[in-house]
């Protein structure tokens, strides 16, 4: 699919982004192996809400897609009848996890702790990401696990074990691995205690604790525990991530108003609104609020007068997934931007910095490539070209919103990555294009 953009004179409008995928397979996996009924709305649309989806009904949850629930009041919701920490049972197939690196991180801490047989695989870009980071701590607690490369690629094979808990210390901030390490330590005969560098996204906690989990948390430094968890219904917030393309888009367009309804705002998500307002973007936040015990809240973006910051250090991991947009809105700021200490971009769904730097210089944008992350002299232009998405969603993405924002018309070939994790992005483009 090639998709070809242009710039409107103006780009008003309200932009409803599919539910936070986060959340949303959190929401998913901790209700199936919980006590009781949940009924989960305003799930994350995509491939990846396939991928987790399909891991667990292979796992034999009970899952089943409602319209018009009347228990929700919600168009679309998924009733889960949860099995109880031991109530899955061990599947007929291969488990497949596709593009997701969160299906495959969070599923496989799930399987460690199981008294069954199990493989879990992915596609191409998946089967060559770094799998060493969860499998090595999983292993110390006394999992089976065999892999490709020294057990550091997938497909992963998990035979039944008996699990206990360690102490360990994190190699990197990444809130993946933080929560396969928690869901294996519901299983772990004694608790484990986590270690983070520096702070990530805490939806596991969060949902945990409102199940009844057993989790402590001190500062950085997380003690889990073996409970059994009691099923909460979850309305899930506008995805942050998906959000920050529109937050991008309004604040360079040059006639802009942009209005995101229900938008996730947990602490641990937001670096992208500290970054855009040390960035001195125009950004009010109305009805703030609790869904679920994640905050919410309505967020509106305007034309505005960019400067360049810095991004790096503790900040990387609450921004990691928008660094590419960002690098994008970098290039309508006045002054030079740094983004540093960010080299997990390298090993997503494709080399981030590179793709990027290679979209962005395509387009004419003054940007280098560093080792660990992009330096971008903001120009406040950007001309139309044809790009590539790197087999990468959020780069699809990125380059969507540069061709709202470029002279001229900007060509994206294999457009359809998008559809990953927003499978109506391209409509909502062209609808702000008219």
């Amino acid at each position: 699919m090639i998709s070809k953009i242009t710039s409107p004179a103006r780009l008003h409008g309200i932009v409803k982004p599919p539910g936070d995928k986060s959340i949303s397979h959190r929401a998913s996996l901790l209700n199936s192996i919980s006590k009781g009924v949940s009924h989960v709305s305003n799930f994350c649309v995509g491939d990846d809400r396939s991928s987790m989806l399909g891991c667990l009904r292979g796992l034999g949850a009970n899952i089943t897609r409602h319209t018009n629930c009347k228990i929700s009041g919600a168009e679309e919701c998924f009733e889960i009848i949860g099995s109880g920490l031991h109530g899955l049972t061990e599947p007929s197939d291969v488990l497949n996890a596709g593009n997701s690196g969160t299906t495959m991180r969070l599923i496989s801490g799930l399987l460690a702790g199981q008294d069954f047989f199990s493989v879990i695989t992915g596609d191409d870009s998946l089967r060559n990401r770094p799998m060493k980071r969860i499998t090595t701590p999983l292993a110390q607690m006394g999992a089976y696990i065999n892999g490709r490369d020294d057990d550091s690629l997938a497909p992963l094979s998990f035979k039944g074990s008996s699990l206990r808990g360690i102490e360990c210390t994190m190699p990197v901030a990444s809130a993946q691995l933080k929560s396969c390490l928690i869901i294996a330590g519901l299983y772990s005969s004694s608790p484990s205690i986590i270690h983070q560098p520096a702070e990530s996204r805490d939806h596991t906690e969060r949902m945990l604790n409102s199940m009844g989990g057993n989790l402590e948390i001190n500062g950085l430094a997380i003690k889990t525990g073996n409970k059994e968890l009691s099923s909460v219904d979850v309305k899930v917030p506008s995805d942050t991530s998906g959000s920050a393309f529109w937050l991008i888009a309004g604040a360079c367009h040059p006639d802009s108003r942009i209005t995101i309804p229900g938008m996730g705002m947990n602490p641990t998500r937001t670096g992208v609104l500290e970054v855009l307002e040390s960035m001195n973007a125009n950004i009010t936040i109305e009805n703030e609020h609790l869904e679920g015990g994640e905050p919410t809240g309505d967020v509106t973006v305007s034309t505005s007068d960019l400067i360049a910051t810095e991004i790096s250090g503790d900040l990387i991991p609450r921004v990691v997934d928008e660094l590419p947009v960002l690098a994008l809105a970098a290039c309508f700021a006045k002054g030079t931007t740094v983004i540093a200490n960010a080299e997990e971009l390298r090993v997503k769904e494709s080399d981030r910095i590179s793709a990027t730097v290679d979209s962005l210089q395509r387009l004419g944008a003054q940007i280098e490539e560093t080792s660990d992350g992009m330096r971008i002299t903001g120009t406040h232009t950007l001309t139309g070209a044809e790009v590539e998405t790197h087999g990468d969603h959020r780069i699809a993405m990125t380059n969507g919103i540069a061709g709202l924002l470029a002279a001229g018309e900007t060509t994206i070939g294999n457009s359809e990555d998008a559809s990953v994790s927003y499978p109506s992005f391209w409509e909502v483009v062209s609808e702000l294009q008219e």
